[in-house]
């Protein structure tokens, strides 16, 4: 028998007898008092009485008791489930929201959501400037060592871009072995060290190849300033001019926009 039966029969038999003794003990005052005599006819009419209605009763009304508090412990039960599927779920969509809005490859924004936060950015007007970084001849390490190697290359750029900006400072990969990178709150005639940093920082790389040789690598900047009643692509248009004067200049080198100076 179940725990919960052997609990319903002992209930319903506790209460069974407290009936029988109530009907015994109304029956020894009450007839008396009424001038009548407690029989054998009266004793077991007071013990057959309760003990086929109030037990039936009484184990019924229990069993309903039971099954409701099954229920609600059920239902409990059901919420705590779906409380850890939401949170589950919850989590599961942050996972792929970002993922959706990071490259695959170097863990750094997409191309899509990096442009999207310049926009954002060139919406709010505050200041700041637009770096282009470009791997030089990166073709050859694919055709020299191969793929992996190259792919190497790329994460290691991008932990080299990474850790040459502020907390505050975004960076994203646009395409192959292109960069970019948002300088926030800082306006292009003050990102000349920041674009010294990246350069540096790039300079320091060294790679290990298949063949055991270690790959080195330098980078070209190109920079524009955010300016109000530019679009993102004529900003973007305009970092890639300059990195286009970089290249032309020699790479391994940043060149700015309104003529500035080149950062070597």
């Amino acid at each position: 028998m179940a725990p919960a039966a052997r609990k319903i029969i002992a209930k319903a038999s506790a209460a069974t007898l407290l009936s029988i003794a109530a009907s015994l003990g109304l029956a020894l005052t009450v007839v008396p008092w009424l001038g009548g005599v407690v029989d054998g006819n009266a004793w077991l009419m007071c013990i057959l009485c309760p003990l086929f209605i109030a037990f039936p009763a009484s184990a019924w009304q229990f069993r309903q008791t039971q099954r409701l508090s099954d229920a609600r412990a059920e239902v409990e039960r059901l919420h705590r489930q779906l409380v850890t599927v939401h949170g589950e779920l919850a989590a599961a969509h942050a996972t792929l929201l970002d993922k959706a809005r990071h490259d695959g490859m170097t863990g750094l924004l997409n191309r899509e959501s990096f442009l999207a936060a310049l926009r954002q950015a060139m919406v709010a007007g505050e200041p700041g400037t637009l770096l282009l970084i470009d791997a030089d001849h990166f073709k050859q390490i694919n055709d020299s060592h191969g793929h992996p190697a190259g792919d190497a290359a790329l994460r290691a750029l991008a932990l080299a871009i990474t850790g040459a900006i502020g907390a505050g400072d975004l960076a994203g990969r646009l395409g192959g072995e292109e960069f970019g990178v948002l300088l926030d709150g800082m306006a292009l005639a003050e990102a000349g060290p920041a674009a010294k940093r990246i350069l540096e920082a790039v300079r320091r790389l060294r790679i290990d190849s298949p063949s055991g040789k270690a790959i080195s690598l330098t980078a070209s900047i190109g920079a524009a300033g955010l300016a109000s009643g530019l679009t993102v692509a004529e900003l973007v248009a305009e970092a890639d001019e300059q990195l286009y004067r970089a290249k032309i200049r020699g790479r391994n080198r940043a060149v700015f926009a309104l003529d500035m100076a080149a950062v070597a």
